[in-house]
């Protein structure tokens, strides 16, 4: 019987594989990534339910208490439907970072359990049986897992407007220092055959210090990169998870989410012009404090609605780009009206998207593809750029630092070198923004005072609404 549930249970790991690697195919284009995500999520339910079924019955060693995990999964299902039916879009970027610190205490809880499994001597597998690899992978998972903990629950508040950042004098070195320290412990804990409780316990509390510091200093405008690299620390604490329980669905899936997550931070830091080594040592994106970008005559120029209406409606060629103020005004709809409308008079509509426009990595994406925008109208940032010289219009929404020329002209920016979008080469640009003051990153944009700039105030889905009813009427 146990030798049946065993092929059982290999045999559902083996199909739940199979899935995740087909949902996360399906996930790379947007007319299939909504099948996708059920499907890799279907693979994650058979996984889970064949070893609540199998396991059980494959290693008699282990009784499991069928009501308290049933009930575990009931609660998880509940909470998570009811957060997954209420949170805004604007509120994803941190319910993504929660779902991030979920994965990484779970790995550090289940790190912590083979801890103390390991450290009785009455377990025919022990500390002083296990071989370095698997003490490795145990050190790892405490260490990997806490640093996502912290650092995910940090990047919430953070995202959430309630922690300010903070970076220390030498925060550099603090981290290195801290990174050195405990890889050294996490050395004594492998060599060590005999429980130590107290290197354990440091190596705990160094991980979960070590979460806070590497997000406390890093700047709201940068959290799109720290949340893909938190998001692929918490499919490698998975891994290590995964060899520790003998679980090869956890591997699998731990192995696509750290690959993925991984792929995804570097070409966030190419985006945002940083090194991953930077990211690491919580070296890079700071907020710049207000730090001035523009220089010359700081003369700005308005623009109202109607003559926004009259050099759309008379263009051949309008360029949207998207920002988080759209986001934050809930406009990705009346952008949608406006570009129908448009089109229907024969003017060309495309978006221009940033890679980090937003707060989480394809946020811009996700939106438009909410308000029924064909994905095909949608230009990433080297392709968009192609585009800018031939547009007549350019309609910023919600932008700023994704726009800000200083990055190719102001070597003593702060984002000097960032890969921007080159709106500025357009004939005409239009800023729909509520007043003058910096972007996220608080860096004055020298965009809004160049001569084919003109600035349109106000909350952004009144704006587009307005702009919108003034196209109707020409």
């Amino acid at each position: 019987m146990a030798d049946i549930s065993q092929a059982l249970l290999d045999i559902a790991y083996l199909v739940a594989s199979i899935a995740f690697i087909v949902g996360l195919k399906m996930q790379s284009s947007p007319d299939t990534a909504r099948k996708g995500n059920f499907v890799a999520a279907s693979g994650m339910g058979l996984a889970t339910l064949a070893t609540i079924i199998f396991f059980g019955i494959s290693s008699q060693a282990h009784v499991i208490n069928y009501a308290v995990v049933f009930g575990g999964l009931a609660a998880g299902a509940f909470i998570g439907a009811y957060l997954a039916n209420n949170v805004k879009m604007t509120g994803m970027p941190e319910m993504v970072s929660l779902l991030n610190g979920y994965g990484g205490a779970t790995s550090l809880l289940l790190a912590m359990n083979e801890y103390f499994h390991l450290a009785n001597p009455a377990n025919d597998f022990s500390l002083e049986t296990a071989g370095s690899l698997v003490k490795g992978s145990l050190f790892l998972g405490l260490l990997i897992g806490g640093v996502t903990f912290t650092g995910s629950v940090i990047a919430w508040g953070k995202l959430q407007g309630k922690i300010r950042d903070l970076n220390l004098p030498g925060q550099q070195f603090i981290n290195i220092a801290m990174l050195i320290g405990v890889l050294m412990l996490g050395a004594l804990l492998v060599l060590d055959n005999e429980p130590n409780w107290p290197i354990f316990s440091a190596i705990i509390g160094i991980a979960l210090i070590y979460g806070y510091f590497f997000v406390m200093p890093i700047g709201g405008a940068d959290m799109p990169v720290v949340i893909a690299l938190l998001n692929s620390f918490s499919g490698i604490a998975a891994i290590f998870a995964g060899f520790l329980v003998d679980n090869n669905a956890m591997i699998i899936g731990g192995i696509l989410v750290g690959s993925s997550g991984t792929i995804l931070s570097v070409m966030m830091c190419n985006a945002m012009n940083r090194s991953l080594m930077n990211v690491l040592i919580g070296n890079f994106g700071g907020s710049a404090g207000g730090a001035s970008a523009a220089t010359g005559d700081q003369t700005h120029k308005e623009v109202s609605a109607t003559d926004a209406a009259i050099m759309c409606n008379y263009a051949q060629k309008v360029i949207i780009v998207p920002g988080y103020g759209m986001a934050v005004a809930q406009a990705q709809h009346a952008v949608h009206g406006v570009d129908k409308m448009l089109e229907a008079n024969g003017v060309e509509v495309l978006y221009a998207i940033h890679p980090v426009a937003g707060r989480m990595p394809g946020h811009m994406n996700v939106l438009l593809a909410e308000a029924d925008v064909p994905y095909d109208k949608l230009l990433e940032l080297e392709p968009a750029n192609e585009q800018f010289k031939n547009a007549d219009v350019v309609l910023i929404i919600g932008a700023n630092d994704v726009v800000n020329p200083a990055a190719n002209e102001e070597p003593n920016s702060p984002i000097y070198g960032m890969p921007v979008l080159n709106v500025y080469e357009a004939k005409n640009v239009i800023v729909f923004k509520r007043s003058m003051k910096p972007g996220y990153a608080g860096i004055e944009n020298p965009l809004f005072f160049k001569p084919n700039t003109s600035m349109l105030f106000g909350d952004a889905k009144a704006m587009i609404e307005k702009l919108g009813q003034e196209i109707k009427n020409l």
